[in-house]
């Protein structure tokens, strides 16, 4: 083929790979993230037998959670999106680092998350993460978490459930951003007391 004859070509190919590679149209103008009200100090060095240690795992969510919108619960059966705004990551991957972080910052046992490789841990947090959003009916932000604490060998199983709530939140980015990551916090060192409390 000709260098004529391939530059249309090249240039197809090229609009057709820049389509694979969207973003998913239209970039909104709030990401919103987590960040740990508690964290280790850079250069602390954490070593332990994996037996000891703990692995976070990467929470269920039901599909509503599986998408990186911020969801609002309108009624008992129905679910809106906060306009735009967006996780810069699914809600459940999130929440697993700030529930390790958390941990870390909390306990001097390794801690570890699931995309981490281990051949065997001593404890393993997972569980369903259920609401991480915004509730019209109340105005407020929800965090839910059922946690499911299990030791080596699924010897002993326990599970609880965790709630954080922050009422008189507006349905605008700038004001649901803020009050999710303070929720969501307040859920991590619940989880995390009941860990390292045993």
């Amino acid at each position: 083929m000709s260098i004529n004859k391939a530059i249309p070509v090249l240039l197809a190919l090229s609009l057709a790979l820049g389509g694979c590679l969207s973003l998913g149209g239209k970039v909104p103008p709030t990401l919103l993230t987590l960040t740990p009200a508690t964290t280790v100090a850079a250069g602390t060095v954490t070593s332990g037998d994996p037996k000891t240690a703990i692995m976070v795992m990467e929470p269920e969510t039901d599909q509503h959670l599986a998408v990186v919108r911020v969801p609002v619960q309108i009624d008992d059966t129905n679910v809106a999106y906060i306009k735009n705004a967006a996780w810069v990551e699914r809600p459940a991957r999130l929440f697993r680092a700030l529930l390790a972080e958390t941990l870390r910052s909390k306990t001097s046992a390794l801690v570890l998350e699931d995309t981490q490789a281990a051949a065997s841990v001593g404890t393993r947090i997972s569980g369903r993460l259920i609401d991480m959003g915004y509730d019209a009916r109340m105005s407020s932000v929800v965090v839910r978490f059922e946690a499911i604490r299990a030791t080596t060998g699924n010897v002993v199983v326990s599970t609880k459930r965790f709630e954080s709530v922050v009422p008189g939140i507006e349905a605008k980015p700038e004001a649901v951003g803020p009050a999710l990551n303070k929720a969501a916090n307040d859920v991590a060192a619940q989880v995390a007391g009941w860990v390292v409390g045993g």
